[in-house]
């Protein structure tokens, strides 16, 4: 059976359960089953590994948790042992008053090791709930992620991909959705324009469900030389993570692994209750990618934490992020395009910070449409730590059609922006703006487009009548050469 049908078929039992109700449930409820599907894989794994060296593997979970003994015990012939099985209520009681809660002390025993698998279980089953109510919904379930292979990377490629589906259209179902979500087309021209090398250190402080990271992992692994020592870095030295929400945290964590990243530096904090002037120098980044919430509002106790005081969650985000680059560090940023315009005195003050703090080179208009469900319209800031603005590049982006659910953006919509950032060329959608042109009390930097052709001005009723009249003149005088031909 295909990985995409038994996608499918755990959907359709989640569906017909009355414990989850939403795509947000189904992807909640199908991340849980995967991880721990994915850890026996992984612990199988270190244990073959182990005997081939002559050593003997520590297994993290205890005997009574794995996979092979409370989720599919097998009899002799390979299939389930239905005398050993768990179903019906049994199933149901076991995972929730059992198996859910002993996962969840993995994070008080893991404390001082945030970074470790032990405690990123902990964080997962202290988090969520199993919200699968039938016993019987639940053993069919765990039958069909049984049959999913991620022992090698191509499996794990595949799955990925039908996981990022899942949060598409997770995305796509409303409710929050669009906060999972940022379109991959755009992640990856973000990402192709900061460009960013093995070495270097890359952050997403909203991570959601970590498509930044993820992307940012499948760039620098095509790229990079494959030595050992590139590899490990790539993997424990060089994407980091926060997130606030408990069902994200867990997507992100599920998201990264099957991108082939073991132990995700991925954190589960409200990155926003850090008080930026805490930042010290071993806290920054080289690079920073994220799409942080749009018309969030903070409380009066986080906004005590930033030196530009506003309510508006992306007005924080950015502020943080500017703090958490190093000096030369490179990041893109979604924002709405209202921050461009916005005339209150905290959004003046954050772009004269950012103007004359970063060299804010370049800035992606985007049409609407770009997030599903969102009904904002966004731009992308492109900005470098540690001299001031001179000139910024404007690109206005037309996809040549209304952009929406059954039309998304694609990589083609994105080629010439990518094409066109490094030279900043100048055309009908970018220009270049110098900044010493900018209203000193106002600093509005939303794009006025030099470059548009002029559209042929409109013409009065009495040119359009004469011109009426002469076709008439025409229309009849030829009507009048066919009679005579006739």
């Amino acid at each position: 059976m295909s990985f995409e049908q038994t996608f499918k078929n755990i959907d359709d039992l989640l569906y017909k359960d009355s414990g989850a109700d939403s795509e947000l449930d189904y992807i909640g409820q199908t991340s849980w089953v995967l991880f721990l599907r994915y850890l026996d894989e992984l612990e199988q794994e270190k244990a073959d590994e182990a005997e081939l060296r002559g050593e003997e593997y520590t297994f993290i979970i205890d005997e009574e948790y794995r996979w092979p003994n409370w989720a599919m015990p097998k009899g002799a012939d390979g299939k389930l042992d239905h005398h050993k099985a768990m179903t019906g209520p049994d199933l149901v009681q076991f995972v929730d008053k059992k198996l859910f809660p002993y996962l969840g002390e993995f994070k008080i025993k893991s404390v001082d090791n945030p970074k470790s698998i032990e405690y990123k279980i902990g964080e997962i089953f202290s988090e969520l709930n199993n919200k699968i109510q039938s016993g019987y919904i639940l053993r069919e379930i765990l039958e069909y992620a049984d049959e999913l292979p991620f022992r090698s990377s191509t499996d794990k490629h595949e799955l990925s991909h039908l996981y990022e589906t899942k949060i598409k259209n997770m995305g796509n179902a409303g409710r929050n959705g669009g906060q999972y979500y940022t379109p991959r087309p755009l992640i990856r021209a973000m990402i192709q324009v900061i460009d960013p090398q093995i070495g270097e250190k890359i952050y997403d402080g909203a991570a959601g469900s970590c498509g930044f990271l993820c992307e940012a992992y499948e760039y620098l692994y095509e790229r990079m030389e494959k030595t050992t020592d590139n590899l490990k870095t790539l993997q424990e030295e060089t994407l980091f993570g926060k997130e606030k929400k408990n069902l994200a945290y867990v997507i992100g964590i599920m998201n990264m692994i099957l991108h082939g990243i073991e132990a995700p530096n991925l954190i589960h904090i409200n990155t926003l209750g850090e008080n930026i002037r805490d930042i010290q120098e071993k806290n920054r980044y080289h690079v920073i990618l994220a799409n942080p919430p749009f018309g969030g509002k903070e409380r009066k106790e986080v906004q005590q934490n930033f030196d530009i005081k506003t309510g508006e969650t992306a007005s924080l985000f950015l502020q943080h992020f500017i703090k958490s680059l190093k000096t030369g560090g490179r990041a893109a940023i979604v924002i709405k395009n209202t921050f461009l315009s916005n005339a209150d005195n905290a959004s003046i003050s954050l772009r004269k910070h950012l103007l004359e703090s970063c060299n804010l080179h370049t800035i992606l208009d985007m049409p609407a449409g770009t997030f599903t469900g969102a009904g904002v319209k966004t731009v992308v800031l492109f900005f470098t730590k540690g001299e001031p603005t001179k000139n910024i590049w404007y690109y206005q982006l037309d996809a040549g059609r209304s952009l929406g659910k059954t039309n998304p953006l694609n990589d083609k919509d994105m080629e010439e922006f990518v094409a066109m950032s490094k030279a900043q060329t100048e055309s009908e959608k970018s220009w270049l703006f110098n900044v010493n042109d900018l209203d000193e009390n106002t600093l509005d930097l939303s794009p006025k487009n030099p470059n548009t052709p002029e559209e042929a001005p409109l013409r009065s009723p009495e040119e359009i009548l004469e011109e009426m009249q002469t076709l008439d003149k025409e229309t009849s005088s030829i009507l009048n050469q066919i009679k005579e031909l006739i």
